[in-house]
């Protein structure tokens, strides 16, 4: 079993991996950031578009966010913080940044982003560039 690609140290098939195909639902903000990165190292759209909050997801960009997060090579996951966020919370926020190779050049996303949780389920409804 491979780590998984959110850099919790845990194997990918028990951290992130039941999130994005659906068999579980991710219990805190930071559990479902965690995997969606994972969902953009291996570029699995549908979960991207599932997992942001319906007021804000982004469908019509679709297909351009498919063919970037493919043509970039995603190195890893730092999580800075959180705040709230937690099973019996109807918000969150976490703190991260994203490190990618971009045509060879060293890129990072940082960024603090929002979470809501409706009937159960979290979403990642915005994020703030730091």
């Amino acid at each position: 079993m491979m780590n998984c690609y959110c850099g919790s140290g845990k194997p990918y098939e028990v951290c992130c991996q039941p999130y994005i195909t659906g068999s579980m639902v991710a219990p805190t903000a930071e559990a479902l950031m965690r995997s969606r990165y994972s969902a953009y190292v291996v570029a699995d759209i549908n979960y991207l578009m599932n997992s942001h909050h319906p007021s804000t997801r982004p469908t019509k960009e679709r297909k351009s966010i498919l063919r970037w997060t493919k043509s970039v090579q995603w190195i890893k996951l730092e999580v800075k913080n959180t705040i709230a966020g937690n099973i019996n919370d109807p918000e969150g926020w976490v703190v991260f940044i994203a490190y990618l190779s971009d045509g060879g050049k060293i890129e990072t996303i940082h960024e603090n982003s929002r979470f809501v949780k409706e009937n159960g389920k979290w979403y990642y409804i915005s994020g703030e560039h730091q």
